[in-house]
């Protein structure tokens, strides 16, 4: 059986790399794949705590539950998104982060 601290380990590393990807890229896609990355991180650690708690071996699936409804939630947001880089792309020409700096055009 894998320890807990091997799950929280790949998890803090994995939200790292998204965050770094967050601050650092520019354009719009990617940075939506890197959020995408770090909720992916959170989930990670969720459904390990929940694994971890169990009792007379059997888990606690309040964490994967939870788990179920941010995958749910981040479907929502994917579309949503995407429909929104869509339409700014068709405005503007253009998804890098430094070309989209005003709200009027």
């Amino acid at each position: 059986m894998i320890p807990l601290t091997h799950y929280l380990i790949l998890s803090g590393v994995l939200f790292a790399i998204g965050l770094m990807g967050v601050i650092v890229r520019r354009d719009i896609i990617v940075i939506f794949m890197c959020l995408e990355m770090m909720l992916s991180a959170a989930n990670l650690s969720l459904v390990a705590f929940s694994r971890a708690q169990g009792s007379m071996g059997l888990p606690n699936y309040d964490g994967q539950a939870l788990s179920i409804f941010i995958l749910t939630i981040a479907a929502a947001e994917v579309a949503i998104g995407l429909a929104l880089i869509v339409s700014l792309y068709r405005a503007r020409r253009t998804v890098s982060t430094q070309d989209l700096n005003t709200l009027k055009d």
